[in-house]
């Protein structure tokens, strides 16, 4: 027990890889057999992530830096790179996220891919790796590696087992993704030289880099790289384009990794690097990023509102609501940047969850256009009562987990000095999404079923409803006991916050004009 606890993470982290091993190993007409290995490797995958929550507390696994699990052995010493994993709270939330999501997508993809299977599953399994290492790493180049490995995989999967544009969509999301690692990893170097000039060593490691500060010059500049690319990865308007087209055009399984886990790359890349790191260029940045995060939540929100596919209206919604998790990042206070980190977990329950629903109907019937459906409530009704959870969970229902992200948010911004318009105007973004995912339901669910296809169309088969119960919990359970989840926050949280501010408002004092010097003597006595 204690060799597992000591090596958790690196077992959760290459659960999935030696999972895909495996099934690289068995001949392809095995299929039944790789679907079962998958499947198994995926539910173990997050049977054994749970101890990272239950243990997370425990003394013994505490570093000196407040990171729990750290795992840590010499990599590349020439220069200075070590193999160190280790999490925190915020990174502990989306690690299970992930580990969860990754278990219901494959579980999903039972019935619906039925070519190339192995290489299929492979894949899969491979982008749950590179996935949890980016969540897990605690040196700059481990993470840029994990970063890159798992643009391959989804890659894949949108260009093979996508739709009609699918080469498209995924030389369009490979190239747009690609693009902001390359000025990511400029920025690392940038640090990397910077930290050698200050120190006389050369080292990655992430925490050094928050604790030894850099002037104020390379934080602009740096900011700006990393921004490039993790505004593409989250995305913010208007670096979303590739969005849309890569969520349509994807697996239903791809689609839920993607909106669940992918986006939330981005977002964690601001909370984990930007903020501490950057803190004196983020706070001076911040009105023109809570600008384009309202825009993002208000255009994306009016596009959604227009959309004719399913699919694409769920898709434009993300960018509507990862706006709203910016605007609480950028707002840089307990409350909001808690509300945001939690927002995003409540948006890959939701929207992971509404991805599912679209695949089950298209599986079914091959279509995706609303107006194809129309009054599946009268034969499908337990499907219609999934799809009404967590639609009211993705507008913010009072009781669900959408509300609680977005109150946090809203208040939090709102006590912010000088920010309280931007709250106002985001709610602006609250109504319109309340629209468009009603106006969705009742055009799908209710009325005269006048289509004859639709009418013989089966309800959830168990396998169905399975990939759908954990989620329809985790969104009552956020949205009734939230603290359970915000406390693993508030450490994290405060640092972030406490360093930003400090850092903002001691760069302004030294900026403002200092009186002369026998001025000065004399107020100090």
């Amino acid at each position: 027990m204690e060799f597992f606890m000591n090596n958790i993470l690196n077992i959760v982290c290459y659960l999935p890889l030696m999972g895909m091993i495996l099934i690289m190993l068995i001949r392809r007409e095995s299929e039944q057999v790789i679907k079962w290995i998958a499947n198994i490797t995926a539910f173990l995958g997050f049977i054994i992530s749970i101890p990272l929550l239950t243990a997370f507390n425990n003394p013994e696994y505490i570093g000196p830096d407040g990171f729990r699990f750290v795992y840590e052995h010499s990599w590349i010493p020439m220069i200075g790179a070590t193999y160190k994993f280790g999490i925190d709270g915020i990174s502990m939330l989306l690690i299970l996220l992930t580990t969860l999501l990754g278990f219901i997508s494959i579980l999903s993809s039972w019935t619906a891919i039925k070519e190339r299977v192995k290489e299929y599953y492979a894949f899969m399994l491979l982008l749950q790796t590179g996935m949890l290492g980016v969540f897990m790493a605690l040196d700059f180049l481990v993470f840029y590696v994990f970063w890159e490995i798992m643009l391959v995989p989804m890659y894949f999967l949108i260009g093979v087992w996508g739709g009609p544009r699918k080469l498209y969509a995924a030389i369009k999301f490979f190239l747009y993704t690609l693009t902001g690692s390359v000025l990511m990893l400029v920025g690392i170097l940038a640090m990397y030289f910077d930290q050698y000039a200050q120190t006389g060593r050369y080292s990655f490691d992430i925490i050094g880099f928050q604790q030894l500060g850099f002037n104020t010059d390379l934080q602009f500049w740096v900011f700006l790289a990393f921004f490039v690319g993790f505004a593409i990865k989250v995305p913010m308007f208007p670096f979303h384009t590739w969005l849309p087209d890569a969520h349509v055009q994807a697996p239903t399984a791809g689609s839920v990794i993607l909106a669940g886990v992918l986006l939330k790359m981005g977002t964690y890349g601001f909370v984990r690097f930007s903020l501490p790191m950057f803190p004196d260029a983020s706070m001076r940045f911040m009105e023109p990023l809570l600008i384009l995060s309202l825009v993002g939540i208000i255009y994306g929100a009016l596009v959604a509102m227009m959309q004719k596919d399913m699919k694409s209206l769920v898709a434009y919604s993300s960018v509507s609501h990862l706006g709203f998790v910016m605007l609480g990042v950028f707002a840089a206070t307990p409350v909001a940047l808690q509300g945001g980190i939690l927002q995003m977990i409540n948006h890959g329950i939701s929207t992971g969850a509404l991805f599912l629903i679209v695949g089950i109907v298209y599986e079914r019937r091959h279509t995706r256009l609303i107006a194809d459906y129309g009054g599946l409530s009268h034969i499908m009704p337990m499907y219609a009562t999934v799809f009404l959870i967590m639609t009211l969970s993705s507008i913010g229902m009072p009781g669900l987990n959408g509300f609680i992200g977005e109150f946090l948010i809203l208040q939090g911004t709102f006590a912010a000095p000088g920010l309280w318009i931007y709250a106002a105007l985001a709610v602006i973004g609250i109504v319109l999404g309340a629209a468009y995912m009603l106006w969705l339901y009742q055009r799908v669910m209710f009325g005269k079923i006048e289509n004859p296809l639709n009418k013989a169309l089966p309800d959830l088969n168990l396998r169905e409803l399975a990939t759908f119960v954990p989620l329809i919990i985790l969104a009552f359970w956020i949205g009734i006991y939230p603290s359970f989840f915000t406390k693993y926050l508030d450490e994290p949280v405060q640092a972030i916050v406490e360093r930003v501010r400090a850092d903002y408002y001691k760069s302004e004092m030294a900026d403002m004009p200092k009186l002369p010097e026998e001025i000065q003597s004399v107020h100090e006595e």
